[in-house]
C-alpha cells in the first residue's frame, strides 16, 4: 500500500463528500462512472441517475459526511478503496445518521479516477456501543 495512494484517495473522497454535503447532484455525479452502482443496507443495487434524482428533488439531503481512507490498492487502472464513513442527513424529511464501512471500486480515466461501484456495510460494532 502506497502512502501516496492513501493520500490521493483521501483527497478524492473528501472532495466527493463536500459535493454530497452541498447536495450538488451534477458535482456528485462527476465523481462516478455513468453506470455506477451503489449497494447499501437500505437496498440496492441502485444506479446513478435515480440516486441523483432523489438529491435533486430534495428527498435525500446530507448535512455531514466524512471518510477515513484505511486502505487503497491500485491494480493498474483499477483501485479498491476501503474507508470508514460517517454521515447525517434526511430522507423524505426524516433525519438519519450512518456509521459505515465503505468499499469503493474506482477506474482510472484520462481526467482522473471515477467510482464504478460503492458498497456500504453498517458498522454494527459502533451501533452496539451507542446502545450500551
Amino acid at each position: 500500500m502506497e502512502t501516496d495512494d492513501l493520500a490521493s484517495f483521501q483527497t478524492l473522497l473528501d472532495q466527493w463528500a463536500e459535493a454530497i454535503v452541498a447536495n450538488d447532484a451534477p458535482r456528485i455525479g462527476s465523481f462516478a462512472e455513468p453506470d455506477w452502482v451503489i449497494v447499501g443496507p437500505e437496498g440496492g443495487p441502485g444506479e446513478l441517475e435515480p440516486f441523483l434524482a432523489v438529491i435533486e428533488s430534495g428527498d435525500l439531503t446530507h448535512s455531514q459526511m466524512a471518510f477515513e481512507v484505511l486502505e487503497a490498492r491500485v491494480y493498474g487502472d483499477v483501485a479498491v478503496v476501503l474507508a470508514h464513513g460517517t454521515n447525517a442527513g434526511s430522507w423524505q424529511g426524516a433525519p438519519f445518521t450512518a456509521d459505515e464501512w465503505v468499499t469503493e471500486i474506482f477506474v482510472r480515466r484520462t481526467d482522473g479516477w471515477r467510482c464504478a461501484f460503492s458498497a456500504l456495510t453498517p458498522n454494527y460494532a459502533a451501533l452496539r456501543a451507542d446502545t450500551e
